[in-house]
């Protein structure tokens, strides 16, 4: 629990003080993988087309459409001259320059942990490596390459979608720094999965440049971390497995912002406002950013994990032997298994590295405070020394639960509670000695409860995004401490039963790796006993006098998620919701859970006390959990419920 972690460098120290465009222009000689030389583009797309088995894929698309082989290959060609990078030190450059510009404007620091380049520098002489960047903004991948320009570590080729490629100017020059761009799904499309795989294995195994991409396939809107995708992790660690080379170093990378910069975009977004289409006109609209202040950002390079070590004990090759290895073939379920808990390692490996700033306990702690005088009926906010208290109560939990906390030890707290409420002005207020949310201000230019409602939400989501970011630390506590509150006794075995059906209810909500139940409920009750909440016994679970606070806590952090699955378990039981297509079923669930806000009915309020339940990225994983419970069923695109839903503790 008392994990060493590395220190901290400031990068923007060094550029405030000297020339950017010397930075810019700076001799750049990275080391790259066994000594190799960098490759031209045109060599690297020969490389791929002339492979033996792209040549398998277009004979048997030929075979199978009746096309020519040549129509098919000139086919393939045309999507590797779509999808292939072009990158050019001179256009690095020019972002370096350009960058640097808007970095010191925006942001106060940008922090890495020097000890992670060293060991990430090491790695790319010995193996081929991927680097996996958690994905909270846009700007992840311009920070990467920045970083890595910026110690002279090799520039890695980036997997970007092809909603880039389609802004003017700007998508040729993220290409040309390194991008090469792929469709959001291929549809079975053999044709194009062949090229694409070919194409990053390529990269790969020659080592040319590290090779980067979002191992949850999007960014969160939300802050939590995603479920991963396995499709770009079984293609790099394919050539492992078919022993092509002889390991790939993976490199979990975290970044933690103290500010989101598409804070209330993402809000929006999940509230149902459609997302705006990427394009340079927008990019320029967006400019306005530049006068705001977005804190602070803490980049970590975890430990280089090796895939030979993760596979030892795990995956037999000698499978690979059977079939020439130019076949391809649909991964084995022994492999499907190993990438998949790869996968959840992975992610938790990029968790337990993401900084958490004083904001985020104080949004938590804003948030339950919001919830419990809304549901009471109370006076909005709370007093600022009583936020101020619970805040280093709270600070010295997550310390005790292993977070990694940056909270300035050589400045008071009420310093450093003042400074986050600053930073987050957007979205609190302060006004005689309280603090509370923006949306108890009630100033809001719409005429229906409906729009303010809505308009209420976009802040408490925001808020609600910075709170998910601790998530990860007090999730599987959480999840004991609502098990403690529904079993029916303290009986040990009684709340591990709690703990197991939620947790297999919210594996879709939080990252929890498949299989791992005793795990997780062992290592819930080992944090509650050391910290003095509970004491475990072989027959027993029990709160102690002084474990109530934590377990109130814990309890009200999951709170709002219960109470979105048990809005969706209302929505599935009502008389006209038989069957619903998916695209169908999100914005249903929302104008019931809007109805229910609005109603003047106490039984309704009381239903919906959370504006988190609003949230589509909520309704998703509760569909999800609804599928796995047996209350859902998919029919061919329609999602039909069935009656009873789920256990009766969520009436």
């Amino acid at each position: 629990m008392l994990k060493k972690r590395d220190d901290f460098e400031d990068i923007l120290e060094e550029r405030r003080t000297s020339s950017d465009l010397r930075y810019a222009l700076r001799c750049y000689t990275p080391v790259l993988y066994k000594g190799v030389t960098p490759c031209k583009t045109s060599v690297l797309k020969s490389m791929v087309l002339q492979s033996d088995q792209l040549h398998y894929v277009i004979n048997q698309v030929s075979k199978e459409s009746g096309r020519a082989a040549d129509d098919v290959r000139e086919e393939a060609s045309a999507i590797l001259e779509e999808m292939a990078h072009s990158l050019q030190l001179s256009t690095v450059r020019f972002f370096a320059f350009m960058l640097s510009k808007v970095f010191k404007t925006l942001f106060r620091s940008i922090c890495v942990n020097e000890e992670g380049i060293q060991r990430l520098q090491q790695a790319i002489q010995e193996h081929p490596v991927v680097l996996l960047p958690s994905h909270r903004s846009y700007m992840d991948f311009l920070l990467m390459s920045y970083i890595l320009y910026t110690y002279d570590v090799a520039l890695p080729v980036i997997a970007a979608g092809m909603d880039f490629m389609g802004m003017k100017f700007v998508g040729e020059m993220l290409r040309m720094s390194g991008a090469f761009f792929i469709r959001r799904s291929f549809g079975g499309d053999k044709l194009y999965w062949s090229v694409f795989s070919e194409y990053v294995k390529t990269m790969l195994k020659n080592g040319y440049a590290p090779v980067e991409f979002f191992l949850e396939g999007t960014r969160s809107r939300t802050s939590k971390s995603l479920t991963p995708k396995l499709g770009l992790l079984n293609i790099v660690m394919d050539p492992f497995l078919k022993g092509e080379v002889f390991d790939v170093n993976v490199v979990p990378v975290s970044i933690s912002y103290e500010r989101i910069l598409e804070e209330s975009l993402y809000a929006r977004e999940l509230l149902g406002v459609p997302k705006p289409k990427e394009s340079t006109s927008g990019l320029f609209k967006a400019r306005k950013v530049l006068s705001e202040d977005y804190g602070s950002i803490h980049v970590y390079f975890g430990q280089p994990v090796s895939v030979r070590s993760l596979a030892e004990g795990r995956v037999n090759r000698c499978q690979f032997n059977l079939v020439p290895r130019h076949i391809p073939r649909r991964p084995s379920e022994e492999i499907q298994s190993f990438v998949n808990d790869s996968a959840y390692r992975l992610v938790r490996a990029q968790e337990e590295n993401m900084v958490l700033k004083p904001w985020v306990l104080l949004a938590s702690l804003l948030l339950q405070n919001h919830h419990q005088n809304r549901a009471a009926g109370q006076k909005p906010g709370m007093a600022l020394d009583e936020l101020t208290t619970q805040a280093v109560w709270l600070r010295d939990v997550s310390r005790q639960y292993g977070a990694f906390l940056h909270w300035p030890d050589h400045t008071s707290p009420s310093e450093v509670v003042s400074s986050g409420l600053s930073l987050h002005r957007a979205l609190v207020r302060v006004c005689e000695g309280r603090v509370q949310l923006a949306v108890e201000q009630g100033v809001y230019l719409t005429v229906t409860p409906e729009e303010e409602l809505l308009s209420q939400a976009v802040v408490v989501l925001s808020c609600a995004s910075y709170r998910n970011q601790m998530l990860h630390v007090f999730v599987r506590p959480a999840l004991l401490a609502s098990a403690i509150h529904i079993a029916s006794s303290n009986q040990k075995q009684e709340v591990f039963n709690s703990f197991s059906f939620l947790r297999n209810m919210f594996s879709s909500e939080f990252i929890l790796c498949p299989g791992a139940t005793v795990q997780d409920f062992e290592e819930a009750c080992y944090l509650l006993v050391k910290t003095g909440v509970l004491q475990v016994t072989q027959q027993e679970v029990l709160v102690t006098e002084r474990g109530h606070r934590t377990l109130a806590f814990l309890t009200s952090m999951l709170d709002p998620f219960l109470q979105g699955y048990q809005v969706r378990e209302t929505f599935s039981v009502s008389e006209d919701t038989e069957t619903l297509t998916e695209k169908q079923f999100i914005p249903a669930v929302r104008k019931v859970s809007l109805c229910f806000s609005v109603c003047t009915s106490t039984l309704h309020r009381t239903l919906l006390r959370y504006a988190e339940v609003l949230s589509s990225d909520l309704q998703k994983n509760a569909l999800a959990a609804l599928q796995r419970l047996g209350a859902v069923r998919k029919i061919k695109g329609y999602v039909g419920f069935h009656h009873p839903c789920v256990p009766g503790w969520l009436d």
